[in-house]
């Protein structure tokens, strides 16, 4: 269904910062941007009390737990789980399976997965939390595969973040998978954080490929993105860096978590797509602007990231008037 409600259910000792992050997603109105209103929903199992948020806060919400009985999202925001001796609320949990039940889309972030996994939502899928919490997460519901190193996972309609930048990181990538690139784009821009950190995962699953933390190949990483469709080999990177192969290939690893062909590869395919959604370009167009040289190429790429053919992609993406004055 397409995105257009998003409800949070705030249990007690929810996080302040981590439900902020979704209310900046989506609470926002940056219609004036060309982003769509989401109809957002604070709901809590008695509305009529505040909230007790972490760190002594009270939040007092507008909805109860029924307004997220339609909604086309429905969150779980990062909760006190330290010392915690008591289960959510049946009623709580339920709100979470009526929602995938229904076909809605449900996200936790950080220890809201702990919620998923009462609901019962993780069993037998892939799904991830905090570094802190991946462990504990697993002991406590051994059914569900516990991914401790990724920055989110969606399984099954199912989408599980770890900490605090990483469900800013799933909010986008829900809302690029639902409404396109631009859109998560225009988002990402006013929120000032990078629109998307991809992975090499099937069907949309994000991998981190860490930013660089590190001056030294800075310039080389932004002179590979303005030369995506040239050739490169590790050799000539590291003359251009004035480096031996052996030092760039390390450092290039130390700082982005990937080797050279990997990145390269994560960025064609992200410019592709985004010539896709934006551009009329012929599908062999886009193959050589994104650096893959031929169609098949780009076909074989696109589809063991994304998990579907270009074609369909733009079929479902493309923006409804694409620039056209993108030379090929």
């Amino acid at each position: 269904m397409p995105l257009r409600s998003v409800a949070v259910v705030l249990p007690p000792d929810a996080a302040v910062f981590e439900f902020g992050v979704v209310h900046e997603v989506f609470a926002i109105d940056r219609t004036d941007d060309g982003v769509p209103a989401f109809d957002f929903r604070a709901c809590a199992e008695d509305p009529a009390r505040p909230v007790r948020m972490i760190g002594g806060l009270e939040l007092q919400v507008p909805y109860g737990l029924e307004a997220a009985a339609d909604a086309d999202l429905v969150v779980a925001p990062a909760y006190g789980i330290e010392g915690r001796d008591t289960m959510p609320s049946d009623a709580l949990l339920e709100v979470f399976r009526a929602a995938h039940d229904r076909g809605s889309f449900v996200l936790s972030v950080c220890s809201g997965a702990f919620l998923l996994g009462h609901a019962g939502l993780l069993d037998g899928r892939r799904c991830t939390t905090h570094w802190r919490h991946a462990a504990r997460l697993q002991a406590t519901f051994p059914d569900a595969i516990v991914e401790p190193d990724v920055l989110f996972v969606e399984d099954a309609s199912v989408i599980s973040s770890a900490g605090t930048a990483a469900g800013i990181d799933a909010c986008l990538h829900h809302v690029r998978c639902e409404l396109g690139a631009e859109v998560a784009n225009r988002i990402a821009r006013r929120m000032v954080v990078p629109p998307q950190r991809d992975g090499g995962q099937r069907q949309y699953i994000a991998t981190p490929v860490p930013e660089t933390t590190a001056e030294s190949l800075q310039p080389i990483l932004e002179w590979m993105l303005d030369h995506l469709e040239e050739e490169h080999t590790v050799a000539a990177l590291a003359r251009r860096a004035s480096m031996s192969e052996r030092t760039f290939a390390r450092r290039f690893g130390a700082e982005t978590g990937t080797t050279p062909a990997k990145w390269l590869q994560l960025r064609r395919v992200h410019h592709a797509r985004t010539l896709l959604e934006t551009t009329d370009l012929a599908i062999e167009h886009v193959a050589r602007r994104a650096g893959f040289g031929s169609s098949a190429l780009l076909r074989h790429h696109f589809h063991a990231q994304v998990g579907v053919p270009p074609v369909e992609y733009r079929r479902t993406f493309q923006l409804t008037e694409p620039r056209r004055d993108v030379i090929a």
